[in-house]
Formats: C-alpha cells, sequence, structure tokens
C-alpha cells in the first residue's frame, strides 16, 4: 500500500476518516520493519506519541488542525519536551530536555505527532550520518549514506516510515540528504522560521527546514514552522521565468560526475519545454572559501563548548580548535560575505531562479566515518558535496528537486534551486512553485522501493542490480 501523503493524512484524521492513534500505529510499526536496516532512528517515542495522538483525536478543534494526526520526526539536535537531546555525540546529557524547540511546540499545536528522533552525525558537523550510535543508510542504496547531517531525517521519509520530518541546514544538511534519498528538501532563508540551533546557528547560517516526499506536503509543513499559513497555498509559476542553469563547479578541487550533469541537462530541457527562459551559465562563486569554512569551524567550537573534550571523536575536537584559531585571527568579518553578497544579487538581475546539481558526486559508502581522520572527512565533504553552502552564507532560500536515477550508483539524483530572499518568504514560494511543476512534469517515486510492499531483503538485492546494469 502506498504512504498517504501529510495532506491525506491530515485530512482525513481532520474529518473522522482516520484517527491520529491509528496513523501513529502505522508508523510505529514501519519504524519496527525497516529501521533495523536504514538506522534512521535515535530515539521512537512510541508509547508517548501514542498518547499525543490519543488527545490530538479528543481535541475540540481537530477539524481546524493543519498537520492533524500527522507523525512527524525531529532531527536529535534541537529541544523536544522530555526527551535527550544527544547531538550525535557521547559527550552529550542523556538528561531530558525541559521544553520544546519554538519550531516543535508549533508543529505540535499543528496537531503533528512526533514519533521519533533521528540521527545526526557527531554535533550536525560532517556530510554523513554516523556516530557512536550507529551507522544509517540510504534506503535506496543500504551500502551508501543518505548524507549528513539530517541523514536520519531524509532516510525516515524515503523510506516511507514519515511522510514528513524536521531537518536543518548549515552547509547543505537538509539538501543533501534530499538529494541522495530522492525526496525533497528545503532550507528557508533569514527570518523565515526560528532557528535557535546549537549555539549560535553556525553564525546564523543555519535554517531549519522541510524533508518530504511531496512538495505540497513541504509546503504545509513549513507553513507550520514558519506561522505563514498561505506558504501552503501553492500554485505552479503563472508566466514563464527567467532560469540560469550552472554545472560550473564552486571549487577546482571539485569534478562534476557526468550522471549528476545529466540529471541537470534533463531538467533544464523540460523546462525549456514548460516554456520558461532557460539560459546556461556561470556563477560567480568566491573563489576564496576561508569566509565559509571559517563560520564552519567557529559553529563547530561554539556547539562544542562546556562539553567534555574527550568525548568528542578526534575528527570533531580538530574541527572545533580550528574554529578558535578562526575567531580568534578575525576570519569572521563581514565585509567579504558583503562582496559576494553584492556579486550574486547582480547576478541575479538577469534571472529569477537559480538551477545547479544539488551534488557532484553521489553520497559515499555508509561507513563509520567518525572514525576517520578530520581530513579524509573534509576532503569527501568538499568533493561530493560543494554547491550548497554558498546559500547558507549568504542566507539565502534553496531546495532539492528528484531528477532522476544515477544509472551507476544506484541512488536518486536531484536538482538544487535557488532564489533570492524576498520580504513574506516570496522566494521560498517561488521555489515551491516552480518544485510542484517539476514535480507534475518530472514525477519522482515518493518513497525507494520495497520499503511499502516487498522485504527489505528483496529491495537490496534490486538495488544491487540497478547499480550494475
Amino acid at each position: 500500500m502506498t504512504l498517504p501523503t501529510a495532506v491525506e493524512l491530515a485530512t482525513a484524521v481532520r474529518s473522522g476518516k482516520l484517527t491520529a492513534v491509528d496513523a501513529t500505529t502505522a508508523a510505529l510499526h514501519r519504524i519496527e520493519r525497516h529501521d533495523a536496516h536504514i538506522g534512521a532512528f535515535q530515539l521512537v517515542r512510541a508509547q508517548r506519541a501514542l498518547a499525543e495522538a490519543a488527545k490530538v483525536d479528543s481535541r475540540a478543534d481537530r477539524s481546524s488542525l493543519p498537520l492533524a494526526g500527522v507523525p512527524i520526526a525531529i532531527k536529535d539536535n534541537i529541544p523536544v519536551a522530555g526527551e535527550p537531546l544527544r547531538d550525535g555525540s557521547a559527550a552529550t546529557s542523556e538528561a531530558a530536555q525541559p521544553s520544546d524547540h519554538e519550531v516543535v511546540a508549533r508543529l505540535r499545536a499543528a496537531g503533528a505527532i512526533v514519533i521519533g528522533m533521528t540521527r545526526v552525525p557527531e554535533l550536525c558537523v560532517f556530510g554523513t550520518t554516523d556516530s557512536l550510535f550507529g551507522i544509517t543508510r540510504n534506503p535506496w542504496n543500504l551500502e551508501r549514506t543518505p548524507g549528513g547531517s539530517s541523514g536520519g531525517s531524509a532516510a525516515a521519509v524515503a523510506a516511507g516510515i514519515v511522510p514528513l520530518a524536521h531537518g536543518n541546514d548549515g552547509m547543505g544538511s537538509i539538501r543533501g540528504p534530499a538529494g541522495n534519498c530522492g525526496i525533497f528538501g528545503l532550507k528557508p532563508g533569514g527570518s523565515v522560521v526560528p532557528q535557535n540551533i546549537g549555539f549560535d546557528s553556525w553564525g546564523g547560517m543555519s535554517q531549519n527546514g522541510p524533508l518530504a516526499t511531496t512538495v505540497a506536503d513541504a509546503a504545509l509543513f513549513l507553513s507550520v514552522m514558519a506561522d505563514q499559513p498561505d506558504i501552503a497555498n501553492l500554485v505552479e509559476p503563472s508566466r514563464p521565468l527567467r532560469i540560469a542553469i550552472a554545472a560550473g563547479e564552486p571549487s577546482p578541487l571539485v569534478k562534476l560526475d557526468p550522471e549528476w550533469r545529466r540529471g541537470l541537462d534533463e531538467t533544464a530541457d523540460a523546462l525549456r519545454a514548460a516554456g520558461h527562459n532557460v539560459t546556461e551559465t556561470r556563477v560567480p562563486y568566491d573563489p576564496n572559501p576561508l569566509p565559509l569554512l571559517a563560520r564552519w569551524f567557529a559553529g563547530t567550537a561554539a556547539d562544542a563548548r562546556g562539553l567534555d573534550a574527550a568525548l568528542l571523536t578526534p575528527r570533531t575536537r580538530t574541527h572545533a580548535r580550528l574554529g578558535r584559531f578562526a575567531r580568534r585571527i578575525g576570519a569572521l568579518r563581514e565585509r567579504p560575505v558583503e562582496r559576494s553578497r553584492a556579486t550574486i544579487t547582480r547576478f541575479f538581475d538577469d534571472y529569477d531562479v537559480l538551477l545547479t546539481p544539488t551534488l557532484a558526486q553521489s553520497g559515499p559508502d555508509a561507513i563509520m566515518w567518525s572514525e576517520r581522520s578530520w581530513f579524509a572527512n573534509l576532503a569527501s565533504n568538499i568533493r561530493y558535496a560543494p554547491y550548497q553552502s554558498t546559500w547558507n552564507l549568504l542566507d539565502w532560500p534553496a531546495a532539492n528537486v528528484p531528477a532522476g536515477w544515477h544509472r551507476v550508483d544506484g541512488v536518486p539524483l536531484g536538482v538544487q534551486i535557488v532564489a533570492p530572499p524576498q520580504p513574506n518568504a516570496a522566494g521560498e514560494k517561488l521555489i515551491l512553485s516552480l518544485a510542484l511543476q517539476l514535480e507534475r512534469i518530472r514525477p519522482w517515486p515518493r518513497v525507494a522501493p520495497g520499503f511499502s510492499t516487498e522485504s527489505t531483503e528483496s529491495t537490496g538485492r534490486r538495488r544491487r542490480k540497478a547499480a550494475s546494469d
């Protein structure tokens, strides 16, 4: 049976055709069936989630709840009341959090049921999801990572366990996992969704956002997180858009996989056929990586404050040490960022949106990257996921849209859509609008094969065969 969308589930619960308890029970059964294979969940709130679902069923205002009874997952780096916040690290406390993060509070007020918290790499630093708690795997190919740091959330959605999951994105941590896992994921721009991620949200670069199997579900989720109901009122573009297509690599250290280039080219062809004005060009990326790297390092140093360094992995300790050094030498100055923002803003004078590959290469093997050296992790991250971080530095909205199938690696492909920030989340709405059109003209499978109708073992054989064909 196909997993209902969040929109369908909420409609059924609001009307009384389905109970929140039944929807939650079904999601918990899917965790029992599938999570041993993918390792998406850090913690499952089975009994508490069922009790909260029963309360939703009894609410007098149930018929007006936008997410009535929808089971969701929360990334394990923001607080959920009554649960520990481990952030992928032995250095964090097992104590229960006293209150919900504002995003969690909004989701619960809208009727969503938090069934569990999803795994992350230690302190959410790197682009694979593994830690002392285990390895999280891509449901499309169990031998590969779903990416990071929202890898647990992306895997849970791609496996059909939940239709919606919370993620956050400081260097591509929503878009990368969404690209690896063949789902839609959006990083909002600044001041759309409350941040409050870790110490200082990596100097403001990190934003909370949705991971979903459909664009409509993501828009609904974002509308609740942002407390802007009109975001959910989706329509396709009403006029031809000026679309820039840019496959050029942001760094000379990066080489774009031809399959990921093909995903971008096929998407561009579909948009031309739909009547948009599509132009191939180059993005004027800042050749100096220091402003971005310094904030990545410093964000880790800030999040590691107060933690026992001896309990952190060597790669995290190195990252934090570099962050403290970056702050001491004044590498966090705003002037280089403002220069880059001005250059990119001028580039967008000629375009409404930009499309790039989401990733330069497919996600690496699902192994214990947390036990490997800092340099090995850094090189892997830069090599496979270079296209996303510019938009964190500039605080612009960007999203991953599925774009086909990698014929060699046996994983999905994706394209990144970027738009300039505008008041009232207009940039996010433009991205959602174009993504909605792409979903219609280039539809994608909502759930990885085998996670609803066939055994995980047979699915694994099928994926390996697809990868070798």
